[in-house]
């Protein structure tokens, strides 16, 4: 296999390096793509030094059969027609081409099979917060079907990556010593505060972010399902949680829900209140699965269930959840 990585020195860029070695996934040969500025910068990978190379219109990708690619959704576009020119499966991190018909989005513990049709050699990775969202979603609705969800996100710093975890970093420094803030990567200061805007307003009120969990948890699940969400940025670094409540067409108790996580692919379930156990974004980061707990019934409606998720978004939301498509695929 001839892998090759776009967007290599970025946040998810590294992740991948760290998955893939992680996993043995079986590569022989791994090619690094870049901007202009990380042109020639080196990283290792198997012990061996792999040099990045400048991503360019021109036959770079020939031989390639696997490229993950995550450099934007703009870089996507322009891109695309490149890499999948000689048979590549484009693996692709952004938004460029997730509600496209003709592009599978994908989340193997959930719709695996859909990655095996690919009109344009194109899968897409969904956003990291519907990513987490419908892992957990599935086990329920293999119990009964799920109407609607209501779910607020409480999404990391570094979502929005790794300059600005570095940012939160350094305006923590600041406040405590008494200096001005540095705000350049969210709207407003991040540390002591959150921030309830991710993406920019549409012109329903709600978040690109917001309306990316309603319409790709849809094509994922091949539901009926009705999303409502509030994303906020909050003062973590890495991980993101989620309050979830959903309406099921009959009621599911809460004995029924916690032996469907706790069965779940992907799922580590985590619920232990009388102990004060449950997931928490500063205990798992850099773990592959998504943790499940504080599960509860709905007060406000016999068919309602409420429980809580956290995974590491760069992970199992980014690089984790593309190779995992990738293994699939091989398997294939």
């Amino acid at each position: 296999m001839k892998i090759a990585i776009v967007g290599a020195s970025g946040a998810v860029g590294q992740e991948f390096l760290r998955v893939l070695e992680e996993r043995k996934f079986p590569l022989g040969e791994l090619v690094l793509f870049g901007s202009q500025r990380s042109e020639g910068r080196t990283y290792t990978f198997g012990g061996k030094p792999i040099a990045v190379k400048r991503l360019q219109h021109n036959d770079d990708f020939k031989g390639v059969d696997i490229a993950f690619t995550s450099a934007g959704a703009g870089t996507s576009k322009e891109f695309a027609a490149d890499i999948t020119k000689y048979g590549a499966v484009m693996i692709d991190n952004s938004s460029a081409f997730r509600m496209d018909e003709d592009v599978p989005l994908v989340v193997p513990e959930v719709n695996a099979a859909d990655a095996l049709v690919r009109p344009r050699g194109i899968i897409a990775n969904p956003n990291c917060t519907t990513i987490q969202m419908v892992v957990a979603l599935k086990a329920i609705e293999q119990l009964s079907h799920i109407k609607t969800v209501h779910v607020a996100t409480y999404q990391a710093a570094s979502g929005a990556g790794a300059a600005a975890m570095d940012e939160l970093h350094e305006q923590y420094r600041q406040v405590l010593a008494g200096e001005p803030v540095t705000v350049e990567k969210f709207a407003y200061q991040l540390a002591y505060n959150l921030i309830p805007q991710i993406d920019v307003f549409t012109d329903n009120g709600y978040t690109k972010e917001e309306m990316k969990m309603y319409h790709e948890t849809r094509k994922i699940m091949h539901s009926d399902v009705r999303v409502s969400a509030t994303c906020v940025r909050v003062p973590a670094l890495r991980s993101h949680s989620e309050s979830i409540w959903v309406e099921t067409e009959r009621p599911v108790s809460v004995a029924e829900a916690r032996e469907a996580f706790a069965a779940g692919q992907g799922l580590v379930l985590m619920d232990n209140p009388a102990e004060k156990e449950y997931p928490m974004p500063l205990f798992l980061a850099g773990k592959d699965p998504v943790y499940v707990g504080r599960i509860r019934k709905d007060l406000t409606n016999e068919c309602g269930l409420a429980f809580w998720v956290v995974g590491d978004q760069i992970k199992k939301g980014a690089a984790l959840n593309a190779v995992q498509i990738a293994e699939y695929l091989l398997k294939q």
